[in-house]
C-alpha cells in the first residue's frame, strides 16, 4: 500500500484488566460511554485474539480521537490500554501504528496474520 491509499477507518482502545482491576475497568467504560460518541465492545474475560490479557474493545472515529486519549490518558486509572487505528492491514495497525498508555503488552502476532 502506497502512503496516499493508507485511510483510517475508526480507532480502536483495547482495555486491559485483571480480576483486581475489574471494577477500575468497569469505571472507566461508564465514563467513556457517558462522555463520548464510542461504541463500547463485548467483555472479553479471557485473552482473545492478539490481546494477552482480558479486554474490552472501544471503538471510535477520527473526530473522536482528540477527546477520547486525553480523557484515558488521565482517566485510565492504572489500566494498561492499546490504541491503534484500524486500517485493514491488523499487524501493523496493532503492532507499528498503535499507541499504548500504561505497560506496553506482548501481543500475539501470528494470530493477526492467521487471521
Amino acid at each position: 500500500m502506497t502512503e496516499e491509499s493508507i485511510k483510517i477507518i475508526v480507532f480502536h482502545a483495547h482495555v486491559y484488566f485483571s480480576s483486581v482491576s475489574f471494577d477500575a475497568a468497569s469505571r472507566v467504560r461508564e465514563g467513556l460511554g457517558a462522555r463520548f460518541d464510542v461504541q463500547l465492545g463485548h467483555w472479553h474475560h479471557q485473552p482473545i485474539g492478539p490481546h494477552p490479557q482480558p479486554m474490552y474493545q472501544v471503538t471510535f472515529s477520527s473526530e473522536q480521537f482528540g477527546k477520547v486519549v486525553p480523557w484515558l490518558m488521565l482517566h485510565r486509572e492504572g489500566l494498561d490500554i492499546l490504541i491503534h487505528p484500524l486500517t485493514g492491514d491488523d499487524v501493523a495497525d496493532h503492532m507499528d501504528n498503535s499507541l499504548w498508555l500504561g505497560e506496553k503488552l506482548k501481543l500475539d502476532v501470528e494470530s493477526l496474520r492467521a487471521g
